[in-house]
């Protein structure tokens, strides 16, 4: 997964809030196209945001929007995901991806929804109880 590593999520109740980070190398962070997909069980992949590290400007998918911010920390190469107003139907395994410097825009949300699968790295687990 070219050294993108995820880290947080946990078990909220519905209307909670959680982060997810994504940790890369510095040549991966810079100038590129880095987002999050998450897929929930017997469901396909989902796009959900990105950001292009270059700009600062940001993606979402409609389902959260409103509800969930992405950012950047360039002191420690890490995007985070900052998920407010949780949903039961959030909940899913939710992985970061990197896209490249051209990956960024509305297509970025479809592209974080088709990640070849050799790409997957651990994820992580993110619960939200009605």
């Amino acid at each position: 997964a070219q050294g993108l590593v995820e880290s947080g999520g946990g078990s909220v109740q519905a209307g909670g809030s959680l982060r997810v980070s994504c940790t890369t190398s510095g040549h991966t962070y810079s100038n590129n196209c880095l987002g999050w997909f998450r897929q929930a069980p017997g469901k396909e992949p989902e796009g959900v945001a990105a950001i292009y590290t270059g700009e600062g400007t940001t993606y979402y998918a409609d389902s959260v929007k409103g509800r969930f911010t992405i950012s950047q920390d360039n002191t420690k190469n890490t995007v985070n995901l900052q998920m407010d107003s949780l949903k039961p139907e959030d909940t899913a395994v939710y992985y970061c991806a990197a896209l490249g410097a051209g990956g960024c825009g509305k297509v970025a949300i479809h592209a974080l929804a088709v990640v070849p699968h050799r790409f997957w790295g651990q994820g992580t687990q993110v619960t939200v109880s009605a």
